[in-house]
């Protein structure tokens, strides 16, 4: 992907089944348990760079010393400063890093390399909060084993506000507004409730003190504090957690937005964002690795037994297509065929744009993650008998530092991240075909992609998605919310500007209003008719026909017409060679991906109530801020 995007996070989790002797003898290692969180973390690396933190619970530390762990660091070299910092010995207190450290005076002797339960967690901010307390996992601490609460999570809720409310009017005062916070206080309240329900049973068994606490541990249900935390939740996740008790889970969302995947044998059991990653770290087939079911949770109680277990009934399912196409690394099996197809399916629409002159055509790609794509289209030429040149043309360098604070000399240096191979086309015979995995901004192409590759005086350049075009937000993960950072947005704004249909505009700013907050909504919100009239269909929803009535927006132009003025657009002023853009289909998408069927930042089609009001909301504040300007 030329701009790289912030997404997804990625969690891992490690429950040993063995006594801690049983890894020494048959692995030959004291460290099995870190060594395994350790290299699933690092298979991950690509989900998260902004920050790192595993924690872990040692359900044999004696009473009176610590047995719920934690360590966090910032930044891309996170996971080895955590690890670094562990270094295999025994731990004082103080790397607990969490607002107790003040036990560290006790000088207490524990050591993480005694754990039974792990947990890890890749950080990418989507809200732009930035600084360690916002690094996961994240810790609730109590007296009461069975009361302390550690979470982690690939997560973004679109109802953060309702949750919150929820929870002030139930007398908390959360002292963080994140949705990782307020997720932790409103889960550890109902954690406290289920305690006490226990609690409550054994005293009516007549039981007390300690046969209490060991009453509590043995009963407590976590699935009885998911359905009660998570039901209200609107968004994409995968939630895990584990108690100072040691009851550990993985949930994920009822709709399959979020990916995850387990693995259990006799020695441990195993949780991670990506089917490939456990594969690498137990040395697994593909069969030997379960998906998490939408809307289950895989269940780990403290004596090791577990269980899946479904929490919400399922939605429709709408995993992650993003996935497939660039999040997950492209070792997996089916991802990688996957992404193959993708690229084998725009042969057709490539020949078109090069008028069938495979002879005077390079064939080339985007570094890195477009590679998978590009061997699947030149497989899909040459099986249609076909001749194909194809050479690394375009190469991405380290990013760019520099001192220089005038704008000009700092965008002279930006626009040199990519390199080329000079020599690798003819000059004004050969035809240029480039492919990527996704074209999201267009910024990158304009400022440095473009600029660098008319410098080998191509006749042509097809530029070539093996994505369709994207034209909504994400709100479920990953990091692009404004609808101005698409150039196909800015595209389909351009069009109606240039044909003058600006009153397109004003009846989307309309709609949009009303189905955000009808009682506050501009005379003649409902009126879909200007739009009927042009002969543009109505979106299929709630509100007169138009859940999200930003589709509106692109209904008058076809894919080619964005296509166009996005050539237009991105294409440099003294630029000479001609720019024409290919798009995967949406339906190529589908067959390419067919048990991933979440597309909403392709065709607007969310899966969610949250998703479809906060595209709204984007769009009113796109208007608004216009017209303030």
């Amino acid at each position: 992907m030329l701009e790289e995007l912030k997404h997804e996070c990625g969690v891992a989790l490690v429950r040993l089944l063995k006594p801690q002797s049983y890894y020494e003898q048959k692995y030959g290692t004291q460290s099995y348990g870190l060594n395994k969180l350790y290299l699933m973390m690092e298979k991950q690396h690509n989900r998260g760079q902004e920050g790192a933190g595993i924690a872990c619970v040692n359900m044999d530390a004696p009473v009176g010393t610590e047995y719920m762990f934690r360590e966090r660091a910032l930044g891309k070299d996170a996971i080895t400063e955590i690890f670094n910092a562990i270094d295999h010995s025994p731990l004082t207190i103080d790397h607990c890093s969490d607002e107790y450290d003040d036990y560290a005076a006790n000088n207490v002797q524990c050591s993480m390399l005694n754990a039974q339960l792990y947990m890890g967690h890749l950080r990418y901010s989507t809200t732009g909060k930035s600084g360690i307390q916002y690094v996961h996992p994240f810790l609730r601490r109590n007296n009461w084993r069975a009361k302390n609460l550690c979470l982690c999570g690939n997560f973004n809720m679109t109802n953060i506000d309702e949750i919150f409310n929820k929870i002030v009017q139930q007398g908390q005062s959360p002292r963080v507004y994140s949705d990782s916070y307020i997720t932790l206080e409103w889960m550890g309240h109902r954690l406290d409730r289920e305690v006490e329900r226990c609690f409550v049973e054994a005293k009516e068994l007549g039981l007390e003190n300690t046969d209490i606490t060991r009453y509590i541990e043995d009963h407590v249900q976590m699935a009885n504090v998911l359905r009660t935390t998570m039901a209200d939740y609107d968004g994409g996740y995968v939630m895990c957690g584990m108690t100072g008790s040691g009851e550990m889970f993985a949930m994920r969302d009822p709709w399959g937005i979020r990916p995850a995947f387990w693995y259990r044998d006799d020695d441990v059991i195993a949780v991670a964002s990506e089917r490939a990653v456990l594969q690498t770290t137990f040395d697994l087939q593909v069969k030997d690795v379960q998906e998490l079911p939408a809307g289950q949770a895989l269940i780990v109680h403290k004596d090791g037994t577990s269980r899946l277990e479904q929490i919400i009934e399922h939605k429709a399912y709408s995993a992650c297509s993003f996935e497939r196409i660039y999040f997950s690394r492209g070792n997996d099996y089916d991802i990688y065929h996957e992404r193959k197809q993708l690229g084998q399916q725009l042969t057709e629409p490539i020949l078109k744009a090069i008028d069938g002159d495979t002879e005077h055509t390079v064939f080339s790609f985007i570094p890195n993650t477009a590679e998978v794509a590009f061997y699947g289209m030149v497989e899909g030429l040459r099986s249609k008998g076909f001749s194909v040149r194809s050479e690394k043309v375009a190469w991405k360098d380290i990013k760019l530092r520099t001192f220089i604070t005038e704008a000009g000399s700092r965008n002279d240096l930006a626009s040199h991240v990519y390199d080329i191979t000079y020599g690798s086309l003819r000059p004004y015979e050969d035809n240029l075909v480039i492919i990527d995995d996704s074209i999201v901004r267009g910024t990158t192409l304009k400022e440095s992609i473009f600029k660098i590759l008319d410098r080998l005086h191509p006749k042509k350049i097809v530029m070539v998605s093996s994505s369709p075009q994207i034209r909504y937000p994400d709100y479920y993960g990953i990091d692009m919310a404004r609808l101005e950072e698409f150039c196909a947005f800015r595209a389909a704004i351009a069009l109606i500007e240039e044909r003058g249909m600006e009153e397109l505009i004003e009846e989307v700013y309309r709609l949009c209003k009303y189905t955000v907050a009808p009682h506050s909504a501009p005379e003649g919100a409902t009126n879909v008719m200007p739009a009927v009239n042009k002969g543009i269909e109505v979106p299929s929803g709630t509100v007169e026909g138009a859940s999200t009535p930003v589709r509106l927006l692109y209904r008058p132009f076809t894919v080619e017409d964005i296509n166009r003025k996005m050539a237009e657009m991105l294409r440099p002023a003294d630029m000479l060679a001609p720019v024409e853009f290919v798009f995967q289909t949406i339906e190529g998408l589908h067959a390419a991906c067919p048990n991933h069927l979440g597309d909403w930042y392709f065709t607007g089609d969310y899966p969610t109530s949250g998703g479809n009001r906060l595209v709204n909301e984007a769009f009113i504040r796109y208007v608004e801020d216009n017209n303030r300007r």
